[in-house]
Parts: C-alpha cells; sequence; structure tokens
C-alpha cells in the first residue's frame, strides 16, 4: 500500500510518525513509554509495570469500570490491546475509519487519566499471577529470559517474577503511572487516512493530559560469555535450546540486512544449511536462527528443539556449517535466493494499515530512527556476501556468548553440545 510518512514533535514533548495511507479503511495507533519493567521503582516490586498495563483500560475519568470501558471501545469492532517488555509499555489500537475520532478520544482518557482502585488491582494480580504461571509450562519461555540473565541482562525470570506480584500495592501502580507516563517519554505511531485529519491530531495530542516528564535513558548492560545452563525439567521429553551470540554495537542497517539473509540461508527454509539438513535426516522438526539489533549491542541466536539422543548430530550440523560461513563459504547463487526471498517478503509485508506501522515502530520506538520503505528492495540488493561473512565473523570474535537448554537430560549432555560450539571461537583465534 503507497503511503507517506511525517514525523511529529509536538510542543509538549511527544514525538511520533503519522503516516498517510491514502484510501485505507483502517485506522492504526500505537502509543509506546519507555515505562516497561526496568523502569520499576524498586525489583522487590518488579511486576508493577506488567500489572499497570493490565488495568490499562479499567476505571478512568469517564467510565467507572473495565467492562463499561470494554462495551464502549469495541461496539463497531474495534481492537484495542496493550502489552509490556523490558523497556516498553505500549498501547495499540485498530478501528474502522469511520469512528477513528471516537476511538482516538477513548485512549486518551484510557492513557491519560486512569482511576486505579483496589478491586481491580487484586483482580489483575491475580490474572498476571495466571499468566506467568502458565508460561512456566512453556520452555522457550523458560529458556530466554535465563539466557538474558545468563549474559548480563537485568532481568527476572518468570519465576522470579512471580514471587513479586504480591508486594505490588495501589500506590505503586499509580507512582509508576505518574513518573513514566509523560509528554516526553511518549512516541506514537498512527496510520491510515489522515489526509485533512492531521492538524486535529496534533492539536489533541498536544493537549493529552500528561506531565512534561522526560524521555528516560535505555539502561546499559555488559554482556559477557556464560558457562552453559541446564534448566532440569522432569516432564520435557525433549531438549529446548538457545544459543545466543552478542555484539557490543548496534548493527548497521546494511549489516542486519545482510545477517537476515543469512539467516535464510541457515534455518529459513526446509532446503536450508541447517534446517533443511537436520530434516533431511529426521534429527529435528524444528530449528531457527534469528538476528536483533539492541540498543547498544546485537545478537545472533540459534535455537529449536531435538530430543536428547539425535542432538549431537544436530550440532555437528550447525558447527559445520557456521564454520562454512566463518571460512567464507557461501555462494553466489544462494545469496541471490535468499535475496529473492527478502524481496517477496518485503513486497508482503505492506498489504495492511497495521503492517504498515509495525514496520515503522520497531526501530522509532527503540531510538527514533525512521526507516525508509522505499530503500529496502536497494538495501537488500546491496547485501553482498563479504558483509555477511565479516558480519558473522565478527559475532564470533566477540566471544559473548552462552549456551542454555531445557530437558529432563543431565548437564553432562548440554556440557558436551557446548563443547562442540566451543570449536568455532577456538578456531578464530
Amino acid at each position: 500500500m503507497k503511503h507517506t510518512i511525517e514525523e511529529v514533535k509536538l510542543p509538549n514533548g511527544a514525538r511520533g510518525l503519522l503516516i498517510d495511507i491514502p484510501g485505507a479503511t483502517v485506522m492504526s495507533f500505537q502509543f509506546q513509554f519507555r515505562a516497561g519493567n526496568c523502569y520499576v521503582r524498586d525489583k522487590d516490586i518488579y511486576e508493577t509495570a506488567h500489572v499497570m498495563e493490565h488495568m490499562a483500560f479499567g476505571a478512568n475519568a469517564k467510565f467507572k469500570s473495565e467492562h463499561e470501558y470494554e462495551a464502549e471501545f469495541t461496539k463497531n469492532g474495534a481492537y484495542h490491546n496493550a502489552y509490556t517488555s523490558d523497556l516498553s509499555m505500549v498501547y495499540v489500537a485498530d478501528c474502522a475509519d469511520f469512528e477513528w475520532d471516537r476511538i482516538f478520544a477513548l485512549q486518551r482518557v484510557a492513557i491519560c487519566q486512569p482511576k486505579f482502585n483496589e478491586p481491580e488491582l487484586e483482580a489483575e494480580k491475580g490474572n498476571v499471577k495466571s499468566e506467568l504461571t502458565g508460561y512456566l509450562n512453556n520452555h522457550n519461555r523458560v529458556l530466554w529470559p535465563k539466557i538474558q540473565q545468563l549474559l548480563g541482562e537485568d532481568v527476572y525470570t518468570f519465576w522470579q517474577r512471580l514471587q513479586t506480584i504480591p508486594n505490588v500495592t495501589l500506590a505503586d501502580i499509580r507512582e509508576h503511572h505518574k513518573r513514566t507516563h509523560t509528554a516526553k517519554n511518549m512516541c506514537f505511531v498512527i496510520a491510515g487516512k489522515l489526509n485533512g485529519r492531521k492538524a486535529e491530531i496534533k492539536r489533541q495530542l498536544a493537549e493529552w493530559e500528561l506531565p512534561d516528564g522526560e524521555r528516560f535513558e535505555v539502561p546499559k548492560s555488559v554482556l559477557t560469555s556464560a558457562n552453559p545452563n541446564l534448566i532440569r525439567r522432569k516432564e520435557a521429553s525433549n531438549l529446548t535450546f538457545g544459543w545466543s551470540m552478542t555484539m557490543p554495537r548496534e548493527l548497521s542497517d546494511e549489516e542486519a540486512e545482510a545477517m537476515n539473509c543469512l539467516d535464510q540461508i541457515l534455518t529459513g527454509t526446509m532446503h536450508s544449511r541447517i534446517y533443511g539438513a537436520a530434516r533431511k535426516k529426521g534429527l529435528a522438526y524444528g530449528v531457527f536462527s534469528d538476528t536483533s539489533v539492541g540498543f547498544y549491542d546485537s545478537s545472533w541466536d540459534f535455537g529449536g528443539q531435538v530430543n536428547l539422543e539425535t542432538s549431537a548430530a544436530l550440532f555437528d550440523i550447525i558447527v559445520r556449517e557456521v564454520k562454512c560461513v566463518l571460512d567464507g563459504k557461501i555462494t553466489e547463487a544462494e545469496l541471490d535466493a535468499a535475496k529473492s526471498y527478502a524481496l517477496g517478503r518485503y513486497q508482503m509485508g505492506a498489504q495492511t494499515v497495521a503492517q504498515i506501522s509495525s514496520f515503522y515502530t520497531g526501530r522509532y520506538f527503540a531510538d527514533g530512527v525512521v526507516k525508509d520503505y522505499d530503500k529496502v528492495p536497494q538495501s537488500i540488493m546491496r547485501t553482498s556476501r563479504d558483509r555477511m561473512i565479516t558480519t558473522a565473523r565478527e559475532f564470533i570474535a566477540s566471544d559473548a556468548w552462552v549456551l542454555a537448554g531445557v530437558s529432563s537430560g543431565e548437564k553432562s549432555e548440554i556440557v558436551a553440545l557446548n563443547d562442540k560450539l566451543t570449536t568455532l571461537f577456538t578456531s578464530q583465534k
């Protein structure tokens, strides 16, 4: 879908993107505050941000309860939600074009004028407890926060988070909202048919009932290697593993695109070097790799599930194929195929208003960068074997990594798999 972008900086300090999509029949709203778990006042009340997010659409200045607000918000089919991460609290909504102004006003009252009360707090503490307890039954959910901890990030596991729920009080909720929900700490992305509406949107946003505040800094962790770790679960019938490598800088867009193409070559398809080879040999049903760019660092992750008796053979394939990359053994045919796939996904990724909005929010909410949608094909086509290989080598050279797993097996098994990965790092020294 064709669209144009305007970056807006309002007098109250809020900033955001207005994405005009002519002919769109849907409006999409996203409002982000740096108000996630890492900004909670004390780690003893770690779940404050999460509990507050659950209370986001409860009683407010115009509605006595969540049920009343929900009935009004959704009566014409509109959708809303909120989510919390380590850094962010984000409010999202999608609605039909004809009611955009009504939904916009409803979001304003929920974000700016909540009336937190004790009954809703107790109810949502129970719901958060149920949610996190459910995550403990999901081995991937259990695994990756532990990997973050092992690498040096200041985060809690889900089990640790559960222990803090009883400590959260109504005063904590109100304090967190007052401190974090400020004009300067807010970013937004609004997408839809905006022609003739931009001035009104800007005017209203500038009048939102938020104190000035400040845009919080993103905390920085020093990431290092760690010993292999096993989370032993007697009910785990296989091994859920994660291997994470980090480097202490932010990848450029070109480097990130190169690594995305490399991940496609290694694990992206049924004929890929690692995943495809594992499936062909019957070693593992699912294996993935992914590259992500953080605020101060970047990570290259591998993960999946594998039966314990075939895990050694799978890791032999992983080591062999990563070693081939480090040795520069990537063909132009493989690169061309990865580029073609990336171009196809790019074109398919702009079919809806929500997809277009999401293209921009990842970087904009993180560090204020406005990605150039029209230049993505050029960036893909400029991807080279040299950039791919050089970036992969830098991840290895950084030597900040960890392997962890969830299984009913023994620690010695994860140590043996870790020893296989270690050869990649020693061979590059």
